[in-house]
């Protein structure tokens, strides 16, 4: 029975082979995953290349030489795609997967190649070639199995070691063609045996890879769902209270919105990330709203938080650089809440996003004469009037500023506070540099 390729063991494994082909081929068109389809297609080919076999008493066989090599170049190089797919090596291993796009596109060309070979120079030599190109073939199967050694999941090795053996019990079937079917007869088999009870038990070890890996991808997508959901929940109370805050509402409306835009593209973990930079900055602005003052240590680190989320926000987003003066204990000065966010801000949204090319911000603090002089400049469109309208232009100048401005005067009694806005365009440069110069205390 095993050594008649026409008898019902075989008959079923090709039967058995072709049931998971048609399963996952639908399964594949409903949800229009690629790995079903890449899974299909290596089954199929294979079975393309086994159904020779039951065309033995029928003279289509003849016809069948011709792509005897073809099925299986292309349908080890599904397989390729297929590993390629399921390890998604193109955000993990870059190398591996430059590698496993080389070999698809080889092992295609070649299956094309082995195709005109027969036609020009017949069966024997298809044979010739196809015994020089099996070894690189094992060579590039087992760098990969070599290069995934190191992936995490709980499927690599489990995936690894029955490649490993699919690959080897087909090499010991592809014998045949050096020390003949001789050997194989002795032991009351066919060399075709290997080949068929490795790829029914491959077969059968990829569908179960590819439905845990497909409950491993839903459950995150779940976990990211409901984290975000709770998240939102969270961010939706905070709301309420940001709103009696000091929190400018535009820029907690315009927040809420790239949240909604977030979700909209699908980017659950942006929008995730985003929602929990923006929660710890209201939780930061509600502990200092019951102080009139923070450390301007404090008050920096509160404004590189905001100026990342405006960072996620804007296309492309800006540079953000900070220079300090090393002699000032930042620490030991004392600034309202939130002083510097409205100039920023201002920077931004009035001046960087109208901007095309790159986009700059410098916050730059230092003594100057007994004062902290913070001086804010960007390469924006500048403030001129003749290149914005007016009442941006006296927006852009006024908002949140003079509020700002009254809360350093209350703090310092009014002694020496001053703040600047200068447009410092100049030719093909633009820009504006705001100063704000206080008593330091």
């Amino acid at each position: 029975m095993l050594t008649d390729l026409n008898s019902e063991f075989f008959a079923w494994v090709r039967g058995g082979l072709l049931m998971m082909f048609l399963f996952h081929i639908v399964i594949g068109f409903q949800n229009r995953r690629k790995i079903y389809f890449y899974y299909s297609g290596f089954i199929g080919f294979m079975l393309l290349y086994l159904f020779r076999h039951a065309l033995q008493e029928f003279e289509l066989q003849e016809g069948y030489f011709v792509i005897v090599f073809f099925t299986q170049l292309i349908a080890f190089s599904m397989l390729v795609q297929f590993i390629r797919e399921y390890l998604e090596t193109r955000s993990v291993d870059l190398l591996l997967d430059v590698v496993l796009s080389v070999s698809f596109k080889a092992l295609v060309f070649l299956g094309f190649i082995f195709v005109l070979i027969d036609y020009f120079l017949g069966f024997d030599y298809q044979l010739k070639a196809y015994t020089m190109v099996v070894p690189l073939m094992n060579v590039m199967m087992f760098f990969i199995l070599f290069r995934i050694r190191k992936f995490e999941g709980k499927h690599i090795r489990f995936f690894t070691i029955s490649t490993l053996i699919y690959v080897i019990a087909s090499d010991f079937s592809f014998l045949q063609v050096l020390i003949g079917v001789e050997p194989y007869l002795k032991l009351g088999i066919h060399p075709a045996l290997l080949v068929y009870v490795s790829l029914f038990w491959y077969a059968l070890i990829l569908a179960l890879i590819i439905g845990f890996s497909i409950k491993d991808v839903e459950q995150k997508s779940k976990n990211a769902e409901l984290k975000l959901a709770l998240k939102s929940k969270e961010m939706e109370e905070l709301k309420m209270i940001a709103l009696q805050s000091q929190m400018n509402p535009h820029f907690l409306f315009n927040s809420l919105n790239s949240i909604n835009n977030f979700v909209l593209k699908s980017e659950v973990e942006k929008a995730s990330d985003y929602i929990t930079k923006f929660s710890k900055l209201i939780r930061v602005i509600l502990n200092s709203s019951s102080s009139p003052t923070v450390s301007l240590s404090e008050e920096l680190k509160t404004l590189a938080l905001y100026v990342k989320l405006e960072q996620m926000r804007i296309s492309g987003g800006f540079t953000y650089l900070v220079s300090l003066d090393e002699s000032i204990n930042y620490d030991q000065v004392f600034v309202p809440p939130l002083f510097l966010q409205p100039f920023i801000e201002n920077s931004i949204w009035h001046g960087i996003t109208k901007k095309e090319g790159y986009k700059e911000i410098h916050l730059h603090i230092k003594k100057d004469l007994g004062n902290i002089k913070c001086e804010i400049i960007d390469n924006g469109i500048g403030i001129d009037k003749n290149k914005i309208p007016t009442h941006i232009s006296q927006r852009r100048k006024f908002y949140g500023a003079e509020a700002t401005e009254n809360r350093i005067k209350v703090l310092h009694k009014n002694k020496n506070v001053q703040i600047k806005t200068v447009d410092i365009s100049q030719g093909d440069i633009t820009g504006t540099h705001v100063t704000i110069t206080f008593p330091f205390e």
